[in-house]
């Protein structure tokens, strides 16, 4: 988005540096990276990464105002969740699509957010890669409102790890398994937090366990990173170890499972913003222009389920019209230059929760590169100078 910085980056760029760069991110976790990364980070000045930090506010402003709560009781009313919620989650992610208007200013658009972790420990070891690797020019950062390197790791182990130096472990569904286990591991070398499998688990008494090396360890905060829409599709012994977790437990979640549902697509339409495109339950009126909009479910995860170019006959086969939204398309803006085509972009940035103020700071980023109708990383893998990136923001 800044040409001479592009220029600059895509004339020293050599595979050979991308390659090291990689090498160099997973560090001793080889072959952990199961998605593209993208050859390039984005540059974005500060024009624009104030217009970033504006609507995400506006939103946070909604999320911690007085009728979020009442609002988003009912997402989560259809399923069997723990007990302990905190009133907001510790940290969530806004995704924004970078367009352009008829005058060719650049603005954000949100596509979609998340009460629930993101890569927050691979994108610090991602910059520092990058930084290794590439020049990035003078007075950017990845961080945002002054945060640097050191406070956002602090923030980061303060959310995850607590206070109190709880015994904390991050749980996930065979995360060995999963796409985003490069962070499980970065996590676990940030924060020296031990990775659990779900299977793992066992419950003595209101307390928590899983053995280690052969001593049992006793869990007191869990680093939550089951999506638990997932646990209905996992065999009946899986489903059985997920409601020992609905047991009356002595446990501090970070993230609860309700956050994934409250902080959602189920938000969408209760936005009302000039940086959020309309949105709307299928229960709703259904408008007369379908080519315009985009059908998504409510708790999917990772573009699962998104219908892009949406017929009156998709609609007619949904049977659950209530966990499903419309929304708006949104034109993403073909601004990121590369020597094999023009790539959208979508920034999506982290925010973590300042319990002294109970306001959500915008800490961090990734960023995701296309050169297709889906952005997400594994709707990209047919051609490069696209995937996972991060911004680098004018300071």
């Amino acid at each position: 988005m800044i040409a001479a910085f592009r220029n600059k980056f895509n004339a020293l760029f050599s595979d050979q540096m991308y390659q090291q760069m990689i090498m160099d991110l997973e560090g001793d976790f080889l072959n952990s990276i199961t998605f593209r990364l993208a050859e390039t980070p984005v540059f974005i000045d500060k024009i624009t990464k104030e217009k970033l930090l504006a609507a995400g506010n506006e939103i946070c402003d909604f999320i911690t105002g007085p009728s979020f709560k009442e609002i988003t009781e009912k997402s989560f009313k259809q399923v069997l969740t723990p007990g302990g919620a905190s009133p907001l989650p510790d940290c969530m992610v806004l995704d924004f699509a970078i367009c352009k208007n008829e005058s060719g200013e650049i603005f954000p658009k949100l596509i979609e957010l998340q009460g629930f972790p993101s890569l927050f420990a691979f994108e610090y070891y991602h910059h520092q890669a990058f930084s290794k690797n590439f020049e990035i020019p003078q007075g950017f950062s990845p961080f945002l409102n002054g945060y640097n390197e050191t406070d956002y790791i602090a923030h980061l182990s303060k959310i995850i790890k607590g206070n109190q130096n709880k015994h904390t472990v991050l749980l996930e569904l065979f995360p060995h398994e999963q796409k985003t286990k490069i962070d499980f591991y970065k996590t676990k070398q940030l924060l020296d937090i031990p990775i659990v499998c779900l299977s793992e688990i066992f419950v003595e008494g209101n307390n928590l366990f899983y053995t280690k090396d052969g001593i049992v360890q006793k869990i007191e905060r869990l680093y939550n990173r089951i999506v638990w829409d997932e646990l209905a599709h996992q065999s009946a012994s899986i489903q059985s170890k997920g409601k020992l977790l609905l047991e009356d437990l002595n446990i501090e979640w970070v993230t609860h499972p309700n956050h994934f549902y409250s902080i959602s697509k189920f938000l969408l339409p209760f936005l009302k913003s000039t940086s959020v495109p309309h949105a709307q339950f299928l229960t709703d009126p259904i408008p007369s222009d379908l080519e315009n909009y985009v059908l998504k479910p409510l708790f999917s995860y990772a573009g699962n389920g998104v219908i892009m170019d949406v017929k009156s006959e998709d609609l007619k086969a949904i049977h659950d019209p209530a966990n499903w939204i419309l929304q708006q398309k949104v034109c993403y803006a073909p601004i990121i230059e590369t020597p094999t085509g023009l790539a959208i972009t979508e920034i999506r940035l982290f925010y973590f929760l300042d319990p002294t103020t109970n306001k959500y700071i915008a800490t961090g980023n990734l960023a995701r590169l296309s050169k297709g109708k889906m952005i997400g990383v594994g709707f990209n893998t047919a051609t490069n100078w696209i995937g996972g990136s991060l911004a680098y923001f004018e300071i």
